[in-house]
């Protein structure tokens, strides 16, 4: 069986929205070969709509910037998760989960293959979380207050995690990975 694994930016006051307001700075070699291990780990890539709304436009003409990694982003088999898209509204290796997304989802998990990477965090985790689905959790805490902004899970009924890893780099930013208990 597959897992699941969640990757998401997160400042010390817990804000996960505008990543590009306080990740930015922190991209350096290091960060760059945790994320690459991460992404090699997977065959898939699951996405919220806004998330894929933002990727989409952006990473396929990243292959120059950023190489393999960029290479990797593009072709993975993208699944979307949206209420509101269709297949034909979607580029980029992309099709849509719509429906009951928990049973796509599951279904997804059990055939066989390497990991399913999500980026970000947003709508999409309350049903994740609610069903049980993400096996795995890697906050990148970077070393910012955004001040303002959407919290991570905000709302959400308390849940509780074992942390499992501890990454310092030498950037400043942690990242901090976590199972379900």
């Amino acid at each position: 069986m597959r897992k699941l694994i969640e990757t998401t930016f997160i400042t010390l006051d817990g804000v996960v929205s505008a990543p590009e307001k306080f990740a930015a700075p922190y991209f350096d070699d290091e960060y760059a070969a945790y994320a690459r291990e991460l992404l090699f780990t997977a065959d898939a890539l699951l996405l919220g709509r806004k998330t894929y709304e933002i990727f989409a436009p952006v990473w396929p003409n990243m292959e120059e910037i950023e190489g393999e990694y960029a290479v990797r982003m593009n072709t993975l088999p993208k699944y979307v998760a949206s209420r509101t898209l269709t297949d034909a509204d979607l580029t980029w290796n992309a099709t849509v989960i719509n429906g009951d997304i928990a049973k796509e989802i599951t279904r997804l998990k059990e055939q066989q293959g390497l990991n399913i990477l999500k980026f970000s965090t947003g709508d999409l985790d309350r049903t994740l979380l609610e069903h049980k689905l993400v096996d795995e959790y890697h906050f990148w805490m970077f070393p910012a207050i955004a001040g303002t902004g959407t919290r991570l899970l905000d709302g959400l009924a308390t849940t509780h995690l074992t942390l499992t890893k501890s990454t310092q780099l030498a950037s400043g930013v942690v990242v901090l990975t976590y199972v379900p208990k």
